[in-house]
């Protein structure tokens, strides 16, 4: 036996050897158009309003919104999606606000599409939860549980408020059951075909949407764990899946993202209409914080942890991060 019989054959090292080296052979790579922006607009400001919880991400005047959404254009990012944060004293049981043609979100979508057109999709969370002074993400019954089917009503009523405020995109994220169809189906009774329907198909009772409260400006008691997944299942996500399809959805999305990737992957490994993930507000607040406390890159573990989500099958990442990353990457 020779005595370099020892060494190994095969040598992988050889495809990382430079930069130009890993750039060719990379499976995975992150493109402008992957990412969608979530963005939050406040009713009655003058000035955008910093989120203590999330630095860097604001609650958005009208137009300081408008300003975003054209950077966000301008970087290539596919889409943006609106959450509006009403005054208080408009909130009520019913989420009133969020299905007046002239609350603060349809205000913003008019504004948005003015401002981009279709140079970027503008895309509406439907949820009463911003809306309702419970801050639960439907009506309630008089036990103060969510009612599933009196929640489908208004996610109808708002569907159809949203696509009238130009909304290309809407995105039922309450998880009641049956909504997509629900929301295809008022969707469709006024004509509006073209706007698509994006499911919160895995949404899960997350930890994670701690600071998004903040954002949003929750008035939640409690939790919202009769509705939202299990963080211990996986099989109850693909059933939420065939569901979702079967009434119609357009595009699916697991979120939060980081801490199911898995779920991400087996999503995605069986549809075959896009799927997005949701980089939700507690994943970005933990690489923001431990960064400026000096304890990791910052810059690194943002392309790390978006990479890792469109390797585990994500075609669209919502990220905070969306246009600082496009522009980056142009």
């Amino acid at each position: 036996m020779s005595k370099y019989g020892s060494f190994p054959g095969a040598r992988p090292r050889r495809l990382r050897t430079s930069p130009v080296m890993r750039r060719m052979v990379a499976e995975t790579r992150l493109h402008p158009a992957d990412f969608i922006l979530p963005a939050f607009v406040r009713e009655g400001v003058s000035e955008p309003v910093p989120i203590g919880a999330m630095p860097g991400v604001v609650q958005h005047t009208r137009d300081s919104l408008k300003k975003a959404a054209l950077e966000a254009a301008e970087a290539g990012v596919s889409g943006i999606m609106l959450f509006g944060v009403p005054e208080e004293s408009k909130k009520d049981g019913l989420g009133t606000p969020g299905t007046d043609p002239d609350g603060i979100l349809q205000v913003a979508l008019r504004d948005v599409r003015a401002e981009v057109g279709d140079d970027l999709l503008v895309m509406a969370d439907l949820c009463l939860d911003e809306f309702t002074d419970h801050g639960h993400c439907g009506v309630l019954d008089a036990e103060g549980r969510v009612d599933n089917d009196a929640t489908l009503e208004r996610y109808a009523e708002m569907a159809q408020v949203q696509a009238d405020a130009g909304a290309h995109v809407v995105g039922p994220s309450g998880m009641m059951d049956g909504q997509i169809g629900v929301v295809r189906d008022a969707l469709d009774q006024i004509g509006r075909e073209d706007v698509a329907v994006l499911a919160y198909t895995a949404k899960y009772a997350s930890a994670f949407f701690g600071p998004f409260r903040e954002a949003v400006g929750s008035s939640l008691q409690g939790d919202r764990k009769t509705y939202q997944q299990d963080p211990a299942n996986l099989r109850e996500s693909l059933r939420e899946l065939e569901l979702d399809l079967a009434e119609g959805a357009d595009m699916v999305m697991v979120k939060p993202a980081g801490p199911y990737l898995d779920i991400l992957a087996r999503v995605s490994d069986a549809v075959d209409v896009p799927v997005a993930a949701y980089q939700v507000s507690g994943e970005y607040s933990m690489i923001e914080a431990a960064a400026e406390k000096g304890w990791i890159d910052r810059d690194r573990a943002i392309l790390e942890s978006l990479t890792g989500i469109k390797r585990a099958g994500a075609r669209n990442i919502l990220t905070y991060w969306a246009t600082e990353v496009a522009q980056k990457l142009r």
